[in-house]
């Protein structure tokens, strides 16, 4: 396993569930990870570091965790030794690594999406700006960690966005705005098949009520009751296999998680973004649910042998995960306070605690070490019991200065979620 965060986490506590599996490894992992496998302090973005790693280890597959890897090409050179790699090639990954070539490879496939203009300089940005009007959207085309989008209804907060990207030597897609809620669904694919995960909605505003800076994800909760019958095999049919079908086309195949960044809007169907990696904090929520075996799922992708008549097998149960972060985040986040309450928080029946930004000091004690800390995983027989389950295990954890959302799943679970269409059915009513 390769990656240091959350996610990772979660993956590799899915694979020691799997029976299957004999052994797990992970480099660099994170406290978290060192405390439930073996782990190595390697540098994740080294293509011949990794290699050697996984030849040494005589690894049966290496699944590939975080964007920054796969930008880097760490996944060509273990393919090229004929390892069994879950994630994609540093060109595949371009999906993730480039906002203006996903939006290229969406218009070849005729993909549903907002309506975009790239532009390299504040002239062309001002010009999108005023084309697709407020609120603005503008994306940092390269990996931002989940925080290089601002939506704004200020004009001038927007362009000093996009100067800022341009300051930096970097390019930026200004969208149209897009209504409606938001939807994350992993497709695993093996470069020509695909298999999806169920959706989860996650949240990336700091504060609660979708308030303050964009962040990597606060918090998520998967199922969707609310989604209309049917959304999955539309994304399917109309997003994921026509997108993967395209990457092959031109060579390039797609094999790992293509993350599906949607939104339901009056309009139908549109992707927001893809990533080309298991997204987070949605994973910890995903995978808690997840009862098909983990492992043998990865290894047939990885194979190209994947399976897509298999029902995957999910528990009925609702999921919830809030993450703790640090001070200051997602501005520069305070680190190196110690983290405490973590074996009473795991303690509780149907909760554990994901490391994200954690590492041990001197005295081998858990403390924080980057913006998004901890998540805390709960499952519930419905949205309702594991939030509250979840929210139990958070007020059990104590780190000096930390900050979490109390809002995550909170309207799914009071059924205040309205597609766009459905706002039009109630007025309907209501002037009936």
């Amino acid at each position: 396993m390769i990656g240091p965060g959350g996610r990772e986490h979660a993956i590799v506590r899915a694979l020691l569930t799997d029976p299957y599996v004999t052994e797990v490894h992970a480099a660099p992992g994170n406290a978290g990870i060192a405390q439930i496998v073996p782990t190595y302090d390697i540098d994740a973005n080294d293509p011949a570091a990794v290699l050697a790693l996984a030849q040494r280890l005589e690894s049966d597959l290496v699944v590939i965790g975080p964007e920054a890897p796969l930008a880097a090409g760490v996944a060509d050179p273990l393919r090229e030794a004929g390892i069994p790699v879950f994630g994609p090639s540093k060109e595949a990954a371009r999906l993730e690594g480039s906002k203006a070539f996903a939006k290229q490879i969406m218009a070849a496939a005729n993909v549903p999406t907002a309506m975009a203009r790239v532009a390299v300089n504040a002239e062309e940005a001002a010009a999108a700006l005023d084309i697709f009007g407020a609120p603005y959207v503008v994306k940092d085309d390269g990996l931002a960690a989940g925080k290089g989008v601002v939506v704004t209804e200020d004009r001038d907060e927007a362009l000093a966005h996009a100067q800022s990207c341009f300051d930096a030597g970097g390019e930026v897609v200004i969208e149209e705005y897009l209504d409606g809620p938001e939807v994350s669904l992993f497709v695993i694919s093996d470069g020509e098949r695909a298999v999806p995960l169920v959706p989860a909605q996650d949240f990336k505003r700091i504060y609660d009520g979708d308030e303050g800076p964009n962040t990597g994800g606060m918090g998520a909760y998967t199922p969707l009751e609310w989604l209309p019958r049917g959304f999955v095999d539309e994304v399917m049919a109309r997003v994921a296999m026509p997108t993967i079908t395209e990457m092959a086309n031109r060579g390039t195949p797609f094999v790992g998680v293509l993350f599906c960044g949607l939104a339901v809007t009056s309009r139908g169907l549109r992707v927001i973004e893809f990533n080309a990696r298991f997204g987070d904090p949605e994973t910890q929520a995903v995978l808690a649910r997840l009862r098909t075996p983990l492992g043998g799922l990865l290894l047939a992708a990885a194979k190209g042998e994947l399976d897509p008549s298999e029902q995957l097998n999910w528990s009925k149960r609702s999921a919830v995960t809030v993450v703790v972060a640090s001070e200051n985040y997602p501005g520069k986040p305070r680190t190196g306070d110690r983290v405490r309450g973590l074996k009473k928080a795991n303690a509780l029946e149907d909760v554990h605690v994901i490391h994200a930004g954690t590492a041990l000091d001197e005295h081998r004690k858990v403390v924080s070490a980057g913006g998004r800390v901890l998540a805390v995983v709960a499952l519930g027989e419905d949205l309702v019991e594991a939030r509250e389950k979840a929210y139990d295990g958070v007020e059990l954890i104590h780190l000096d200065g930390s900050q979490h959302r109390t809002d995550i799943g909170l309207k799914a679970a009071n059924g205040e979620i309205v597609l766009p269409g459905q706002r039009n059915e109630t007025a309907a009513k209501d002037l009936a």
